[in-house]
């Protein structure tokens, strides 16, 4: 009982000369969990090898699940995911998942990258300063968002509710989504897929949706993406991922 050859194909790019200790104590399921995410899922996907496992880093996170994101993290560095890249999806997952779940994320990176003898701290990737980090950070929102609706968020904005739209400007986007190591298309695909593997983010999810959109990520990619990571975070999380998909660059009529 074993995976069938292109899952095992598969798996061994990402975890050469590795025998999952679940092969041995559970036989059935890793034949079946293996032939599906390490084959059935893979076929067809036009993301490459590094955005798919940077984009299931990116879920696992949200998941809470440490455990397996120290393996797939060693898969992701072993494809030529950097430590860079590494460290910048752990540092974007603070203002989405908050510093009470990254913690353990981040402390597990720096034991993987450790043991791997890559020195720490590695090499800044901040592009703000405490001056700017405002006025850049309402810049890339805006790129992310659109104008009009950051502008609208700003204008509907209650007063004392007034300083969570700065913060959001500032902090979320100011303070990480201007940083160097990723791009923003490939942010904005991290950023959705920390959204849906949360789950209870429709209203985000929707409003991500439509910011992959914007930079570039269209219908197809966000599809693609969501299937790679069904193996991850089930079928529930994902097939509201979708609906969000659908609502908001809803499929053409055949022949369309």
């Amino acid at each position: 009982m074993a995976p069938n050859k292109q899952a095992q194909t598969n798996h061994d790019q990402l975890f050469p000369g590795h025998v999952s200790t679940l092969a041995v104590t559970d036989p059935e399921l890793i034949e079946t969990f293996d032939n599906f995410a390490f084959d059935e899922v893979l076929r067809g996907s036009q993301l490459s090898v590094r955005t798919r496992l940077i984009a299931q880093l990116a879920a696992i996170i949200a998941c809470a699940a440490v455990r397996e994101y120290r393996v797939m993290l060693g898969a992701a560095l072993a494809v030529g995911v950097t430590p860079v890249e590494a460290k910048e999806i752990v540092y974007q997952a603070v203002p989405y998942v908050g510093m009470a779940r990254v913690f353990d994320f981040l402390h597990a990176t720096n034991e993987v990258l450790t043991e791997r003898g890559i020195a720490l701290p590695l090499p800044g990737q901040s592009t703000t300063t405490p001056e700017t980090r405002a006025a850049n950070g309402l810049a890339v929102q805006k790129q992310i968002i659109g104008t009009e609706g950051v502008e609208k968020l700003y204008a509907t904005a209650p007063a004392d509710q007034m300083h969570i739209q700065r913060l959001l400007s500032a902090n979320c986007f100011g303070d990480n989504l201007t940083r160097a190591g990723i791009d923003v298309q490939t942010r904005e695909l991290l950023t959705l897929s920390m959204l849906v593997a949360l789950g209870g983010c429709d209203p985000q999810v929707k409003a991500h949706v439509a910011a992959n959109l914007r930079v570039g990520n269209d219908r197809a990619r966000l599809i693609d993406l969501l299937t790679q990571l069904l193996p991850f975070i089930g079928y529930p999380r994902t097939l509201n991922g979708l609906r969000a998909i659908d609502e908001i660059a809803p499929a053409q009529a055949k022949g369309a």
